[in-house]
């Protein structure tokens, strides 16, 4: 039975589907291609910078490892478990983060997760006897070989958002949390405790810092005392830039001096943000002019 109906009008969604068609027209012979028909792709217009950048990030994340972005144990903000709440909450309004491993006598044993949360009680009551152990929360520990696909697959089975690493030995590596992978796939998450818009550098102890890649270089000179040659180029990143001899991927560590820096946030074209730690506790001046 013939139809007199027309044919429909081809759909934006069908035309959409129709250019990643030609892209990939020719099947990507591994991941290198299949990253280098997305980033055509992008160039073409057909995927935004912003996907294109998760995409890449779901690809990395599935080849790196707990290791690559865990906080080190070094770095770590932790909570004594018999110390009063006098002396915890003073740590838990300066670091103003949410969950804090509770280590023993060993000071290299974590015995469970505390909860900022978890203390208001006690805090709006002071009369409320106080004990750590009751709002001990277990803690989940991982070997710092664990592929980050398969941590964030079972931090959403078990609903925890924090891991402590642990060595081959059973000491303890560092921490990861649920933010640090999933800022792997969507980039930094920026939130109310991330760098001010109107600021460069923010601090979150002595000995660690989030810098934004357009920090000038006179500015980080003078916050650190540093040294560093503003001749060549203008910004922090742009140092990063002469260091690494590329454009960086998130993820990608460099050591100048005292200084070592890891860019959490990059894209096709620049540098964002920058985490920077010092390698010694104290140090605050450079030996390398760049």
């Amino acid at each position: 039975m013939n139809s007199d109906r027309s044919p429909e009008p081809a759909t934006a969604k069908d035309s959409f589907l129709g250019k990643l068609k030609k892209v990939f027209a020719q099947e990507p012979a591994d991941r290198v291609e299949l990253i280098e028909s997305l980033r055509e792709s992008q160039q073409r217009d057909l995927l935004d910078t912003d996907a294109l950048t998760m995409i890449e990030g779901v690809l990395e994340v599935s080849e790196m490892q707990v290791r690559d972005i865990m906080i080190p144990r070094s770095q770590m903000v932790v909570v004594e478990r018999d110390v009063p709440l006098k002396e915890i909450l003073p740590v838990i309004v300066k670091s103003a983060h949410s969950r804090f491993p509770v280590i023993g006598d060993g000071k290299d044993e974590v015995e469970g997760i505390l909860l900022a949360k978890d203390l208001l009680p006690y805090a709006l009551d002071g009369s409320k006897p106080f004990n750590v152990r009751d709002v001990l929360r277990p803690a989940a520990f991982i070997p710092d070989s664990k592929r980050l696909n398969v941590l964030l697959k079972d931090f959403r089975a078990s609903r925890n958002h924090m891991a402590i690493v642990v060595d081959e030995y059973g000491g303890i590596d560092g921490l990861v949390t649920i933010e640090d992978v999933l800022e792997q796939i969507v980039g930094e998450i920026i939130d109310e405790h991330d760098v001010a818009e109107d600021s460069y550098i923010m601090k979150h102890s002595e000995v660690s810092f989030t810098v934004k890649a357009l920090t000038p270089i006179e500015e980080f000179n003078e916050y650190f005392e540093s040294e560093f040659s503003d001749d060549d180029c203008d910004t922090i990143g742009g140092l990063m830039m002469r260091s690494f001899g590329h454009l960086p991927k998130r993820g990608e560590k460099c050591e100048i001096g005292c200084f070592h820096f890891k860019v959490l946030h990059a894209d096709s074209r620049r540098i964002h943000l920058l985490q920077m730690s010092l390698q010694a506790e104290g140090a605050a001046t450079s030996t390398t002019n760049q």
